[in-house]
């Protein structure tokens, strides 16, 4: 033999993916329709609210508009859960995307006018994102399996925020480059034409037809009293939400307001991206099912040290230090969480036939804290220069050690199950 031979095969064979976590081929297609989804999402989501702040300069009427969103998506989860048991999960995710890129083509037509007419541009937002979402979402199940959905939503989290890494970057030089405010109406356009071609690669995903078209979402209620651990797991989505709502636009309005340039909010965007990058390739090859616990309590310590200075100073060196926290630290918990409630989703009665209405009920407590968090936001500080900005941030990042107690490792997951 060779020297060092040995230590090569030793490396291969310790790096090489098992069979029964690799991916099949619609799992992939799904994964690089998503990253384009993202791709329009990253330039347009991220400088929507913006636009808004552009246009208003008040932090009020940016939280009304995610307010509104949040309530609205709950019910088109709803909607398009049932289209998606009448129909197929395929034809509520497409007819998602052809809504988002409408909704966008209206914001260009609307320009100014969205600020005038933004609660009926959130209710429309809220509906395109809940058909989107849904469909997504059941996919998402269908094509992963209990021993690779650890790696296929970790992968998911690599390519989401891979086109995340490109889209703000392009998005603000564009808008840098642009007089006045014609930079946004420019991206809100690029996107509409990705959200298209996303739609368009999601035809090679074929429909499937079920003859299990009964809706049980009504049944819901009961299913929570009967399954502790699964209403413990949605639980857990609300605490999620209870921090998500306010990041999902704050940061990037408290970035906007330090540095002054949309480019730059792209490119720090562009390096959070990078850095949530990193960790979901991290997740995807380390992450197991046995540790969920640990993962949490990991996350949250993170995020409660990241917001703890923002109690110190609400300057750029504090607002990055936070985000750069947020970036590597929230993917930890995301991916834990949405591993472990498809976990418990399998293991409901019917045998997977109640993974869309679980999608559903999963929507609707994380969205109820979103809108909670937002409520709170602006009822705490209702703008950027209120003093008790930071402490309203700090309280629901100190809310994520709930996840800690509600969750379950693999071993006492299925004790309780066998209860």
């Amino acid at each position: 033999m060779q020297p060092g031979l040995r230590p090569r095969l030793i490396f291969r064979r310790s790096t090489a993916v098992p069979p029964e976590r690799q991916l099949g081929r619609e799992a992939v297609i799904a994964l690089i329709a998503h990253g384009c989804f993202q791709l329009g999402a990253s330039m347009s989501g991220l400088f929507l609210n913006l636009y808004l702040w552009r246009l208003t300069q008040d932090l009020v009427v940016n939280g009304m508009y995610n307010i509104v969103l949040y309530l609205v998506t709950p019910a088109a989860f709803a909607a398009g859960g049932w289209i998606a048991k009448r129909k197929d999960r395929m034809f509520t995710y497409r007819l998602g995307i052809f809504a988002i890129a409408l909704f966008y083509l209206l914001v260009v037509i609307a320009q100014g006018k969205v600020a005038e007419w933004y609660i009926g541009f959130a209710v429309f937002n809220g509906v395109a994102a809940g058909f989107y979402w849904t469909g997504f979402l059941v996919l998402s199940y269908d094509v992963s399996t209990e021993t690779n959905r650890i790696r296929f939503l970790a992968i998911n989290m690599v390519v989401f925020n891979s086109a995340g890494l490109i889209g703000p970057a392009l998005a603000g030089s564009i808008i840098q480059r642009s007089s006045g405010l014609q930079g946004y109406i420019l991206i809100f356009a690029v996107a509409s034409v990705m959200f298209l071609l996303a739609a368009l690669i999601s035809l090679r995903i074929p429909v499937i037809r079920s003859h299990h078209k009964a809706y049980y979402l009504h049944m819901m209620g009961l299913l929570m009293r009967k399954n502790r651990l699964w209403l413990q797991g949605l639980a857990g989505f609300f605490v999620l939400g209870a921090f998500q709502g306010m990041m999902l636009f704050l940061p990037n309005i408290m970035l906007f307001q330090a540095v002054g340039r949309e480019d730059w909010v792209g490119y720090f965007g562009m390096m959070f991206s990078g850095l949530t990058v990193a960790t979901g390739y991290v997740i995807s090859r380390k992450a197991s099912k046995e540790h969920v616990r640990r993962y949490v309590l990991l996350s949250s310590t993170g995020i409660a040290a990241g917001a703890f200075c923002l109690l110190i100073d609400t300057g750029l060196w504090s607002v990055l230090l936070f985000m750069v926290v947020y970036s590597i630290m929230n993917p930890l918990a995301v991916n834990t969480l949405t591993s472990y409630y498809y976990r418990l989703t399998g293991r409901l009665p019917l045998k997977g036939q109640l993974r869309v209405e679980a999608v559903v009920m999963r929507e609707l407590f994380l969205n109820t804290g979103r809108v909670l968090s937002i409520a709170a936001l602006l009822v705490g500080a209702p703008d950027l220069q209120s003093a008790w900005l930071p402490a309203v941030l700090t309280v629901a990042a100190l809310l994520q050690y709930a996840l800690v107690f509600l969750l379950r490792d693999e071993r006492e997951e299925t004790a309780a199950a066998d209860r």
